[in-house]
């Protein structure tokens, strides 16, 4: 049976606008008001691709050497220094570095977890001077995030799912506080329900985040009792309500800890240091860098400095040119994969260009973009549109959605064709031809066929979103005859996509279970909307899990034998809060045969990715990426998670 080849593009919400490098400011052996005059702060990192959730790696308080993550290589990589670290080589993520005692602890996706809708995130660790394997000490079948060890590095403090499956919730994972001896990592003590971050002061006292009752993001304190082996005490928490405090960072021979907090009135998330006997806190990147926000507090071993990581800057040195495309790490020999700054692309028949939307929250149109990332340009400037599909059969026709892409079923939302020829300079001349009637409602989503001739679509024409199929030379505007529904329920199908050879439309719906609207599935259907059957990749037909599936952008591979999808069935990799943009913290992309089987997971990260296109070119055919000299201008714009930002 046939591998799959090819290159896939999809889109990483936020990711490509981060610029993250790790920065360090000294700090003061006792809190005084660090407004005036403000710490200097010291950048740790190089400015190149992403740097992040760093950590200390010296014994003392040598605050020049960190371990961190960085995205330079295609995927989550840890670094001392500049230099890679030995660590799980196969695997596409790693997060939360620690070096201790020669050893590096880590977390790693490498392992394919034991059922869906749980986490691949493990711990592992191995000696850096090579002389060993890598060593998994999160016992099989279990998931760990967030790893703290302890001052004399005898103990680990984990977030833990244990052997649950992830429940579905992406504002505050539902996660225990676990310790173990390091020596012994078989044996684990849940010492908390209910927690997340956990941080070490000494070995006697963990901190940790959690929701409080009240709905207020707080730190928590549990002192631990010798040997474990009582009820532990219940945690008492540290931080008032009123503020978000998160991803606590504690000193080891101090009474302070440093959290990140979002205060209201304030746009940014600032590292604050916050005296737990005082009950006072000492703001101190908002003296810094009043407009950025910072991440992650981390803490050298004997408290001198204090580390994060924030937006590099805009006059700062290091890259600043976000690449239309950037290479990604593939997991399958032969596909090549790409991210794109922007969403919803399409490959034009020939595979030289690929359309796309920039932003679809703002009136930027389409652009298209050679798919060596090299030129790009802009058509339907001024307009709202989202998901576009490149006419198989000709090179200037792309369709696309003209509209809000978050409408209801009655908002306005039209299907066009557009025409169009590519100058050499200047702006596209580009023609504009509506196919659905504006009392319609909402028309999006189109798919041509094979043959150019015909786009499957979604609309919510008859009060519920539906699948129809229209001409896509005249429409049905001035064409009686020129649409017709497929198929028809009280429920949602969308996201159509047709096969190569013109015989099947794959789509998402939630017609399983119409009640639950983030419950979507893939079915599969005959091009005039028989035989619909639904695919399975999450599980057999009858069993708990497949209903929890959330399944959207579903494509075919170019002979029709795979099917590609963004999906939740891969669990949360890292805990949300920790990072920005994370409205939906689990979209990964998957693979798998036409009838379910062989599913394979093509990322790994803890961002949202989606909105995938797939075509059988390589790297040879379509050209080597131009990189870093053309591109938008990097910025740092990006949102906290919705779910703070409501809060205010």
């Amino acid at each position: 049976m046939n591998n799959p080849n090819g290159t896939i593009v999809f889109t990483t919400i936020g990711l490509p606008h981060y610029g993250f490098d790790v920065f360090s400011i000294p700090l003061p052996p006792t809190l005084t008001d660090f407004s005036s005059p403000p710490p200097s702060e010291h950048r740790l990192t190089d400015g190149v691709s992403v740097n992040f959730n760093a950590q200390f790696a010296g014994p003392d308080d040598n605050h020049h050497r960190v371990v961190y993550v960085s995205e330079r290589s295609g995927s989550a990589k840890i670094y001392l220094d500049s230099e890679l670290l030995p660590s799980a080589p196969s695997s596409l993520f790693h997060d939360r570095p620690i070096v201790n005692h020669g050893r590096l602890y880590f977390i790693s996706a490498h392992e394919p977890s034991d059922a869906p809708f749980k986490s691949w995130s493990a711990l592992y660790s191995v000696k850096l001077d090579g002389s060993d394997t890598v060593s998994r000490l999160t016992p099989d079948g279990c998931v760990d995030y967030s790893p703290a060890v302890s001052q004399s590095g005898d103990l680990i403090a984990v977030a833990s799912y244990g052997s649950r499956p992830w429940g579905g919730e992406f504002h505050h994972l539902e996660t225990d506080i676990v310790v173990f001896r390091i020596s012994d990592p078989a044996k684990r003590w849940l010492v908390c329900p209910q927690g997340g971050w956990p941080t070490w002061s000494g070995d006697g006292t963990v901190y940790f985040h959690r929701r409080a009752d009240d709905g207020w993001w707080s730190v928590f304190r549990l002192d631990l009792p010798y040997g474990f082996e009582i009820p532990t005490p219940t945690p008492r928490r540290v931080t008032p309500p009123g503020v978000h405090c998160f991803t606590p960072a504690a000193m080891h021979n101090r009474r302070e800890i440093a959290v990140a907090t979002r205060r209201k009135g304030e746009n940014y998330r600032h590292i604050e240091i916050f005296d737990v006997e005082s009950e006072k806190f000492y703001p101190v990147t908002k003296f810094v860098n009043p407009d950025l926000h910072h991440y992650n507090p981390f803490v050298s071993p004997n408290s001198g400095f204090l580390g994060y990581h924030r937006f590099r800057g805009e006059s700062s040195d290091g890259e600043s040119i976000i690449p239309h495309l950037s290479t990604v790490s593939s997991p399958i020999k032969g596909l090549r994969m790409l991210r794109l700054n922007g969403a919803f692309p399409s490959f034009s028949p020939s595979g030289d260009l690929i359309a796309f939307n920039p932003n679809f929250d703002s009136n930027t149109g389409v652009d298209i973009v050679k798919s060596d990332g090299s030129k790009r340009w802009n058509l339907l400037k001024g307009r709202t549109s989202f998901y576009n599909s490149w006419s198989p059969t000709e090179n200037n026709v792309i369709f696309t959605s003209i509209g809000p892409i978050f409408g209801s079923v009655k908002a306005t939302v039209q299907i066009a064709r557009v025409s169009f020829d590519l100058p050499r300079e200047g702006e596209i001349q580009a023609e504009i031809k509506i196919l659905t009637r504006e009392e319609t409602g909402n028309n999006a989503f189109p798919s041509c066929s094979p043959d150019g001739r015909s786009l499957v679509f979604r609309s919510g024409r008859s009060g519920h979103k539906n699948l129809y199929i229209l001409d896509a030379m005249e429409g049905e505007v001035n064409n009686d005859g020129g649409i017709r529904q497929v198929t028809d329920g009280p429920w949602i199908d969308t996201m159509p996509s047709w096969s190569p050879d013109g015989n099947l439309i794959a789509f998402s719906s939630n017609r399983h279970n119409p009640a639950n609207v983030d419950a979507f599935s893939i079915y599969v259907m005959c091009s005039d909307g028989s035989d619909v059957r639904r695919i399975y990749v999450a599980g057999s037909e009858g069993s708990e899990e497949v209903d929890r599936e959330r399944i959207n952008h579903v494509c075919f591979s170019s002979d029709g034998e795979w099917l590609l999808f963004a999906a939740n069935i891969g669990g949360v990799t890292a805990e949300p809060v920790a990072a920005p943009n994370q409205f939906q913290p689990y979209g990964e992309l998957f693979m798998a045969r036409r009838d379910g089987s062989d599913l394979r997971r093509l990322t790994s990260n803890g961002y949202e990715n989606g909105t995938p296109a797939w075509y059988p070119g390589d790297e040879t055919e379509l050209g080597s990426l131009c990189l870093n000299s053309v591109g938008d201008k990097l910025s740092g714009e990006f949102d906290e998670p919705l779910w703070i930002n409501s809060d205010f």
